[in-house]
């Protein structure tokens, strides 16, 4: 029911959508004799925002053609490398540039959004590597008989991705950074791979703003994980893909239910930028609108989980704590940490993250107990939210630069 719900809900707001944009197009139409006229071009603009706010967005593309390299532009080829139900593994190259350049794998958050949320963080990284992402899909659209995918898949996911890339180039060892809760089976990943002295162990592991302990400052998000039993998520926020979708009868944690608890964290927020984004289109600031369109054009495109992936990390990373308590098993196999020897890590966290707290990040470099001390670090992005660790100026100026000093130094 609540999945026909919100279907019923869009179908509307989409016609609300529809006509806001047609009425805001016939009122600024140069053919229209009062398009300039009094109130006309304020409303035409309030009319614009209302389409915006209420439109539904599709799977972004990445979109990224060419990236500056040293003021050089270079064309960017994009490549699926592996194909899987659940996910692919995207490639990202510099059109006539040497392909030995060191290979990084940039692990995309399964938790409601797209991999295209990244799309910042893999032009950045563009500059000093051959980029790889993992590109989940939307549980919705996976026939219910491709199985199930759970937290122990996406480990597996990531482990075969390591294994390709390596493969690649051999000797040649891949570097993986994990944005936000991927921080928590990229790291189990590499204790795994480390553990059976795997050649695809990456060189280097970056964790930014991921739940490795979430009993260090926790966050409105910990909380609400933590009040309430787990039947509660399986009964209260689990439902089924209806018939139209592909994946119709899987149980899913939909997008839709993810992005409104996100919205209404910071909803203030949110109808600021809208109210902000109607000004700058009253004072003729296309482009500050155009900026704020194109950032939620990316946030609200949302996708599905499968129910069993987010009721375990709920429940593993959540509330019991597995990962610090040294109790996390892949498969049977207790993941030790304390096996993590010969990858170096970074954590990475903003100093006003209100997603993941200060010192979830950072308390995997305690856990690794068996790694030396020169091959850990830890960096604070001062005045950085959750986002900005990863995309905008702080991320590209700040942030940045200190991974690839980390990769470069243990390459």
């Amino acid at each position: 029911m609540l999945y026909h719900a919100y279907e019923i809900q869009r179908s509307w707001m989409n016609s609300v959508s529809s006509m806001a944009s047609i009425s805001a197009s016939i009122m600024t139409n140069p053919a229209n004799p009062f398009a300039k006229m009094g109130m006309m071009p304020i409303a035409a603009n309030a009319l614009d925002v209302i389409a915006h706010a209420t439109a539904d967005y599709a799977k972004p593309a990445f979109g990224i053609t060419e990236i500056d390299v040293d003021g050089t532009l270079h064309s960017v080829i994009e490549a699926t490398v592996i194909n899987r139900p659940f996910g692919d593994l995207k490639r990202f190259r510099l059109d006539g540039v040497d392909d030995n350049r060191p290979k990084m794998l940039i692990v995309a958050p399964m938790s409601g959004h797209y991999a295209t949320l990244l799309r910042g963080t893999v032009e950045r990284m563009l500059q000093k590597f051959e980029v790889y992402i993992t590109d989940w899909a939307d549980a919705a659209t996976v026939p219910a008989h491709e199985g199930n995918f759970d937290l122990d898949d996406y480990i597996d996911y990531l482990m075969e991705f390591l294994e390709y890339i390596e493969g690649v180039t051999p000797g040649q060892r891949p570097h993986m950074l994990a944005v936000c809760q991927p921080s928590v089976p990229a790291f189990a990943a590499t204790a795994l791979l480390n553990q059976h002295k795997s050649t695809a162990s990456p060189a280097t592991l970056t964790m930014m703003g991921g739940p490795i302990d979430t009993r260090e400052s926790p966050t409105t998000v910990n909380d609400h994980a933590m009040k309430r039993p787990i039947e509660w998520f399986r009964q209260s926020v689990i439902t089924k893909v209806p018939a139209k979708y592909r994946g119709a009868g899987r149980s899913v944690y939909p997008g839709f239910m993810q992005l409104s608890a996100f919205m209404s964290m910071n909803l203030q927020s949110h109808m600021m930028s809208h109210y902000e984004m109607f000004k700058h289109l009253t004072a003729g600031d296309d482009a500050s609108a155009q900026a704020t369109k194109d950032f939620y054009d990316e946030y609200r495109a949302v996708c599905d989980m499968t129910a069993e992936f987010y009721l375990q990390t709920v429940e593993e990373v959540f509330q019991k704590h597995s990962i610090p308590n040294g109790t996390f098993e892949h498969r049977g196999e207790v993941v030790d940490l304390t096996q993590i020897t010969d990858t170096a890590l970074l954590a990475v966290e903003g100093e006003r993250d209100d997603i993941s707290g200060l010192g979830q990040t950072k308390a995997a470099l305690k856990l690794a107990t068996g790694l030396e001390a020169d091959k850990k670090r830890y960096y604070m992005a001062e005045g950085a939210g959750h986002y900005g660790i990863f995309n905008g100026s702080r991320w590209r100026d700040k942030v940045a630069p200190v991974v690839e000093e980390f990769v470069a130094a243990h390459s």
